[in-house]
């Protein structure tokens, strides 16, 4: 083994009195400046691909087998969904017009109904001055047996006058609210003690039992 301290050919001797030459001093790199890696080369090197100037590795025939494999099928996915829709559109459709149609008869029913079925109006005997009396007043065997008479709708007993009013609200004693005195045609008319004016029924009145218009 040589020392590198030993005088040689390379490393002469000193003279008497001088040190001997020292290696220069370590100069780091300068800052920012970063030490690039050894390129590799060969086998197993990773290139990188640049936009525009790499161009694609072309399918396999496996890939492109399978890539048509998957089109196949979503096609016929698509083909199944749009088959679903359109059945249950026109199963639909069909309740949807069986409903309108079963609608459209119990519509008639009802109208039917309503027209054939006589409405129920309530009399009440009032006074000249449109004040609610007790429904004898109003009756054929009071005024008669009080020497009234009836005519054109009013009847008369003494010196006042007597009519019924249908369809009205209030109490005995009060102003009758609402109603009208023209008797209704075709409906069930019956005072609030019980007493039938007239009975109707699909639209053909009966005949007035005491003096109503």
């Amino acid at each position: 083994m040589t020392d590198n301290n030993m005088p040689g050919p390379d490393n002469p001797t000193p003279p008497l009195g001088q040190p001997a030459q020292q290696p220069p001093p370590y100069t780091p790199a300068p800052t920012g400046q970063q030490p690039q890696p050894p390129q590799q080369t060969g086998k197993g090197q990773i290139r990188q691909q640049q936009p525009g100037v790499t161009q694609p590795r072309p399918p396999t025939v496996a890939e492109q087998r399978a890539r048509a494999a998957a089109q196949q099928q979503e096609q016929a996915r698509f083909l199944a969904d749009a088959a679903a829709y359109e059945k249950k559109r026109k199963k639909r459709k069909r309740l949807l017009i069986g409903g309108g149609v079963t609608a459209g008869v119990v519509g008639l029913v009802a109208i039917w109904y309503a027209a054939a079925s006589p409405d129920n109006v309530t009399a009440q005997c009032t006074d000249n001055n449109d004040v609610i009396v007790d429904d004898d007043y109003c009756s054929d065997s009071y005024y008669r047996s009080h020497g009234g008479y009836s005519s054109g709708g009013f009847i008369y007993i003494g010196g006042s006058s007597y009519r019924y009013n249908y369809g009205g609200s209030g109490s005995v004693g009060q102003k009758v609210s609402g109603g009208s005195y023209t008797l209704p045609k075709g409906a069930n008319v019956s005072t609030k003690s019980g007493t039938s004016v007239q009975r109707g029924g699909f639209g053909i009145s009966g005949s007035s039992k005491s003096g109503g218009s």
